[in-house]
């Protein structure tokens, strides 16, 4: 499936027009979000490869990207040289017709461009720009690279990821830069709001290390008070207890049962129930001064039983517990399968592909996956003959001239 200019626009963003600039996911993620929820977004792509999300994955099947499709769904793509002249000027007056948009270019670029917001709003007051960097558009830092594994350290994360006894660890995923992106979608909305009582747009600046910062709980305040520094703990966090994964006689399982009530029920699940008022695990804090002892002795008991069975006992008993979920389980659990939290989208190459749904659920208004990535530049006639009258010979003229 691709986009289909019929197809009629709905959804709570289904009035905004954004245009996207940048590349990879801290500003395309967010992108993404407003795509999904309505908004029409005109994702603008250098002529010759686009965006390199394009291009990455663990493999190409079939010559495409399997990241692509997810990452540009629901948006148009068309193709602008900005480093010319003539795309500067057309990518202005296509931002001068939109309510957002959004970059995650170096800080300086678009400045160097003459789309700084200042020249932009001059054009267009309502505007809200969203820009995504590593640093920040100010500070010392600010116009350094900052890709996101640089914002997870700086911001906390990396530093508390993994077992005590290795370097730091990663995430599986790219989270600094969706978190950034996340949060910028998030001040989108917010200044949106802010518009529809001023008339007028502003800029949101969101870092990726300052996004994994508003992330990071309590562990500045706690160390500003007590002086402690959380450090990695692997798969607990220190004093909190029962909360762990647990071997089971073929698998694993999760287990969460540090509140008292729910310690006493998984007691009463393990056919301990005095165990509950045994000193060493009588309160929340008694358990999490034997945290290692405790989750020995839960082990035991898992270990000697099925994940199936377990899952079946404890869910029986309202403790919180269950399996480590990748790709495969996903597609195949009821939980998923009720809420479609996984859907189907036609594709020109794969047929039919499935990826994660719009998120969050919305009951009046909700978001859908329309399309997936689109083909590089497949709507560029289409938006420019819509938003700036471009007809076919100055089109011509304009990929003569390698301008688009």
């Amino acid at each position: 499936m691709s986009a289909d200019a019929s197809q009629k626009p709905h959804g709570p963003l289904a009035d905004l027009v954004v245009v996207e600039l940048g590349t990879l996911i801290a500003g395309p993620f967010c992108g993404q979000i407003m795509a999904d929820f309505g908004a029409e977004v005109i994702k603008i792509e250098d002529p010759g490869a686009g965006d390199p999300m394009r291009q990455w994955g663990r493999s190409l099947p079939k010559g495409h990207s399997p990241w692509w499709p997810v990452i540009g769904r629901g948006k148009k793509s068309v193709t602008l040289n900005l480093r010319n002249p003539e795309g500067q000027r057309i990518a202005r007056d296509l931002i001068g017709k939109a309510d957002v948009l959004i970059e995650n270019f170096r800080p300086g670029t678009m400045e160097k461009w003459g789309m700084d917001y200042a020249a932009l709003a001059s054009a267009n007051s309502r505007l809200i720009m969203a820009r995504v960097s590593g640093f920040g558009q100010t500070g010392p830092y600010a116009r350094r690279a900052g890709y996101g594994l640089i914002g997870e350290a700086m911001g906390g994360l990396r530093a508390i990821t993994g077992e005590p006894d290795r370097p730091p660890a990663r995430a599986g995923i790219s989270i600094g830069d969706s978190l950034a992106a996340t949060h910028a979608a998030m001040g989108v909305l917010m200044a949106l709001h802010v518009r529809e009582r001023t008339g007028r747009g502003q800029v949101i600046d969101a870092s990726i290390y300052e996004s994994v910062l508003a992330m990071m709980e309590n562990t500045v305040t706690e160390y500003d008070i007590t002086g402690y520094v959380r450090e990695r703990s692997g798969a607990i966090l220190p004093g909190i207890a029962p909360s762990n994964v647990y071997p089971t006689s073929d698998g694993m399982i999760l287990i969460g049962g540090n509140g008292d009530t729910v310690f006493a029920r998984l007691c009463e699940a393990m056919g301990e129930p005095a165990l509950k008022d045994d000193p060493r695990y009588v309160s929340h804090a008694a358990r999490g001064t034997n945290q290692a002892e405790l989750d020995a002795h839960i082990a035991q008991w898992t270990g000697a039983r099925t994940l199936d069975d377990l899952l079946g006992l404890l869910e029986a008993h309202g403790v919180p517990c269950g399996r480590v979920f990748r790709a495969p389980d996903m597609l195949a659990d009821p939980q998923y399968r009720a809420r479609d939290s996984i859907v189907s989208v036609g594709h020109p190459v794969f047929g039919s592909i499935r990826m994660q749904n719009a998120h969050p659920k919305l009951s009046e208004t909700p978001g859908e996956v329309r399309w997936p990535g689109p083909a590089l530049g497949e709507h560029t006639a289409a938006v420019l003959a819509e938003k700036l009258g471009v007809n076919a010979a100055r089109l011509a003229e304009l990929k003569a001239a390698g301008v688009v």
